[in-house]
């Protein structure tokens, strides 16, 4: 069986959906006013642009949700599409004066494209050779950007600060970075709420669950995985062209490295495949221990955060499969069952 068969079975059985969608849509909104007051209260740069890179990763993840939450294939390569939205944005803006308003949707089609391209070949495998597979291309993608003249090879590509403002999404400040990293993230949100309420999440699930009977009532895997991957590539190359204009250079290992790949599948596998709001739970943890061991370690701490994550897929695969929003669901139904007695 494959080493991936306890995240596989359990991690990535989404819990039932909320019977009470009233209360539940009451309560996101209130966290999304609070959440859009940060920038009033939090002064501090440093605490600020954390809270971004939050935003950022929540939103990541919410995009590899997609494929690997609901429809159960997991992805190590994300940084692919990630890596293909950065560069698309950053050189139609740079050699062609295009705006990042175009250019990072330009650069999510793109990687939307490539991915179909890549799922034609990857959905063919199962389990771990799919995951492997995944991995395998976007190395072949890292080795071609560090080689890619136009695209500055290794040296990279730094965005000119010639002009400011949200023409042209280059600021001075974070707070403007804040708010357009949360509006991505609840649009990222939506498309998952959409799906997940409509018949593409119960074929997702299906595929993810029953495969086989799946297939015999006439589901075709591999069109319904396409759409998973190419839902999740877009959004994951949508967060890539932000990054770009957020830190205003990009090369290989900054926007197509694995670890960015594990850290997207971390995010919600750690608070929760399948739901929601689990990768966003997922992304507000990972982001304090990475952030918290650089503080603490400093340049001497470099690869901690990728041992970290191999020590909380494993903590998690053995102790939490169904991550953090499934430990507190499951919290809540022995409090209820005890009530009951």
């Amino acid at each position: 069986m494959s080493s991936l068969a306890p995240i596989a079975d359990d991690a990535l059985t989404a819990p039932p959906i909320s019977r009470r969608p009233g209360k539940n849509a009451a309560i996101a909104l209130v966290v999304l006013i609070v959440t859009a007051l940060v920038p009033q209260i939090v002064t501090s740069p440093s605490r600020l642009n954390l809270a971004v890179l939050i935003l950022m990763a929540a939103q990541l993840g919410v995009a590899w949700n997609i494929l690997g939450g609901y429809a159960g294939q997991i992805s190590l390569g994300h940084a692919a599409f990630f890596g293909v939205g950065s560069y698309t944005a950053t050189l139609l803006f740079m050699n062609f004066g295009i705006s990042p308003w175009i250019g990072i949707p330009a650069g999510g089609l793109l990687a939307a494209l490539i991915g179909l391209v890549v799922g034609w070949s990857c959905f063919k495998l199962k389990g771990h050779y799919f995951a492997m597979a995944t991995i395998a291309i976007a190395e072949i993608m890292q080795i071609g950007f560090n080689n890619w003249e136009y695209a500055g090879a290794a040296v990279g590509l730094s965005l000119p600060m010639i002009q400011r403002g949200w023409s042209v999404m280059i600021f001075s400040e974070k707070a403007s970075y804040y708010y357009l990293a949360l509006g991505l993230l609840v649009f990222s949100l939506l498309v998952n709420f959409a799906i997940e309420r409509s018949f593409l999440g119960y074929y997702f699930r299906a595929i993810k669950d029953e495969p086989d009977a799946a297939r015999s009532i006439g589901v075709g895997l591999t069109v319904f995985k396409q759409m998973a991957l190419f839902a999740s590539s877009f959004l994951t190359a949508m967060g890539g062209g932000l990054y770009a204009f957020k830190e205003l250079y990009i090369d290989p290992p900054s926007v197509l490295a694995t670890g960015l790949s594990i850290k997207m599948a971390l995010a919600a596998i750690l608070g929760g495949v399948g739901t929601l709001f689990g990768p966003v739970v997922g992304a507000v943890i990972l982001t304090a221990i990475e952030e918290g061991s650089r503080a603490l370690l400093g340049g001497s701490g470099r690869g901690t955060d990728l041992i970290l994550y191999a020590l909380i897929i494993i903590g998690v695969a053995i102790y939490y499969p169904r991550g953090v929003i499934g430990w507190l669901l499951d919290r809540r139904d022995r409090k209820t069952r005890h009530a009951a007695r």
